[in-house]
Formats: structure tokens, C-alpha cells, sequence
């Protein structure tokens, strides 16, 4: 199975050697992309690229790098016309109150390196992106390429402990309609998607019994969203040419509470 509109083009993934970018790689690989997944996971990363065999290439990626960036992007255009990206990296969270229990303040290092991962990583991968795809000929509507971005249900509602990862996903949720905006002049499009509590492998850690407790607090249906969920909605927010602008909630109608 192949999507029309992405003949003879190319994908960035970041984060895409495994959780949910490795669901975005492999669904996108099979609907006749070339993918890029940028990573910092060399293992994983590369095995996922052998796996997949033609179309498929690893690039150990840092998302606050420009030239890290700027490699990933050069390897894409060797596996076609880059036109679109998947944001989805992840790996760093730290669960810690504004005033900790001993009155004490919250380390803002780790806020920081919370805000550089999620915010500023995606911002950098899109805008360094967006800026190549920029130089690609138009398509239908004078589209050129798609950008999706992650955000998460915590950047809505962000429980106790998460400030520093909801202060940075609801940036994320802010930035979509200003990128949508902004590269409207070049026809390229920005979704975001937010997904609640996601069956990854970092979660299926935790065991079954915490798993039924999360999936408890989904009003329907009452499991955990699937990383192929996650990538089904990527393909339809990159091939939807209408769809700009907008974050989807995919989350099985779950809203967190406090804690």
C-alpha cells in the first residue's frame, strides 16, 4: 500500500527508533516514504534501518544540534524529495513539584533540560526542516510538504510533578497554529498531535496492573492508545491537505486528573 503524494518523497522521523516514532517509521516506510530516523539510540536505530532494508537510513540525531539536524536532512534528500517530518522524540522527564515537600525549590536544571528536549528540540527540527522542504517544487494547492509535531494531553492538563513537561508540551500545542501560519507562504503544513496515556514500550515497563490502573481513567475504550494508532493519525494529518493548524487530541476522550 502506497499514498500517492508521497511517491518519490522522503521523511524525517525524530525520535524514531523506537515508542511511538518507530510506529511513525515503519507506517510511513510502508506507504512508500523513504525515512529518515533520527535518533540518538545508534542500536536500535540502526537495526530498525536494516530491518526495513531500501528506503530506510539511521542518523544519530541531537535535536538541539543544528548541524546534528542538518546531517539527518541531507541523508533524506538522498532518499528522495524531503517533504515531510514526524516529531516525536522523547526520553528525558523528571517528576518534581515547584516547592518539593521540604519547602525546598524545584531544580531548575532539569526544567531547562525539559523545555530544551520537548520545546526547543521541536522547534529546531521544524524549523530547519520547513526551511529545506521550503526549496521543494509545489504539489497539489501549491503544498510542498507536512510537518507533524507531539505534544502530549499533559500540555492541557499537566498533573502534580509534571510543570517543566506540561510548560513544554502546551508550547508545543501554542506553537502549531503560529507555524501553520507562518509557513503558509511556502506550503507547508503544521498538525500536532496529543496523545494521552500511549502503550509504549517504556510504559508496558511498568506492568500489567499499573497499565489497567491508566487504562481505568479512559473513558472509552478503556485500554491504552497503540503507537499504530499514533502513526495512523500521522499519515492522515501529513496526507489531509485541509487539515493546518490544528492539535488532535488522541486520547480516548481521557482528561488527567491532579494526580
Amino acid at each position: 500500500m502506497t499514498v500517492e503524494k508521497f511517491n518519490g518523497a522522503s521523511a524525517i522521523v525524530s525520535g524514531g527508533a523506537g515508542g511511538l516514532g518507530e510506529a511513525a517509521v515503519r507506517r510511513l516506510h510502508a506507504e512508500g516514504l523513504g525515512v529518515v530516523i533520527a535518533d540518538l539510540a545508534v542500536d536500535k536505530g540502526k537495526a530498525l534501518a536494516d530491518e526495513l532494508g531500501s528506503r530506510a537510513s539511521f542518523v544519530t540525531t541531537d535535536v538541539t544540534s543544528e548541524d546534528s539536524i542538518g546531517e539527518a536532512i541531507e541523508q533524506a534528500h538522498q532518499l528522495g524529495q524531503l517533504r515531510y517530518a514526524v516529531v516525536a522524540h522523547g526520553g528525558f522527564g523528571v517528576a518534581q513539584r515547584i516547592v518539593q515537600r521540604d519547602n525546598s525549590p524545584a531544580d531548575f536544571a532539569a526544567f531547562a533540560k525539559t523545555i530544551d528536549l520537548y520545546l526547543n528540540g521541536t522547534y529546531n527540527v521544524a524549523r530547519l526542516v520547513a526551511a529545506s522542504i521550503a526549496a521543494a517544487e509545489p504539489q497539489a494547492d501549491g503544498e510542498r510538504g507536512a510537518l507533524v509535531l507531539t505534544a502530549s494531553i499533559a500540555g492541557y492538563e499537566g498533573q502534580i510533578g509534571q510543570s517543566a513537561y506540561a510548560a513544554a508540551k502546551a508550547g508545543v500545542i501554542g506553537l502549531t497554529i503560529a507555524a501553520a501560519r507562518d509557513l503558509s507562504s511556502v506550503g507547508i503544513r503544521v498538525n500536532t498531535i496529543a496523545p494521552g496515556t500511549m502503550k509504549t514500550p517504556i510504559m508496558e515497563s511498568v506492568g500489567e496492573e499499573a497499565i489497567a490502573k491508566f487504562a481505568a481513567n479512559v473513558p472509552f475504550p478503556k485500554r491504552l492508545g497503540t503507537p499504530a494508532e499514533f502513526a495512523d493519525a500521522a499519515v492522515f494529518l501529513l496526507t489531509n491537505g485541509y487539515v493546518n493548524g490544528e492539535v488532535m487530541r488522541l486520547d480516548g476522550a481521557q482528561r488527567f486528573a491532579p494526580r
